[in-house]
């Protein structure tokens, strides 16, 4: 079962040229590359909604009384988890840019 070596090619996207779809050849596939996104400004967006958020129904008592208690609790899980978000992305593990 082992196949001499040579024989086993890879394309650049990982993809063996066998498994490409019949009538497919490989000048047709068009490998994608990844986005560059800003990740921590989107994550500091996310924070200030999640405090606006938190502001609005602790100002409104119809959203923080009775069933809705829970509702600034939500807020501030929201914005401690997007702190750790954005402690998790500035150590640079949550960037895509250096995956292998």
């Amino acid at each position: 079962m082992s196949e001499p070596e040579g024989t086993h090619e890879r394309r650049a996207d990982g993809i063996p040229p066998e498994a490409l779809p019949d009538g497919v050849t490989e000048r047709e596939i068009e490998v994608l590359e990844a986005m560059q996104v800003p990740t921590q400004r989107i994550i500091g967006i996310g924070l200030v909604l999640w405090l606006v958020a938190l502001a609005v129904t602790l100002l409104v008592p119809a959203l923080h009384e009775g069933e809705r208690s829970w509702w600034p609790w939500a807020c501030v899980a929201g914005f401690v988890l997007g702190l750790i978000g954005l402690a998790y992305v500035r150590r640079g593990r949550g960037n895509a840019h250096d995956a292998g």
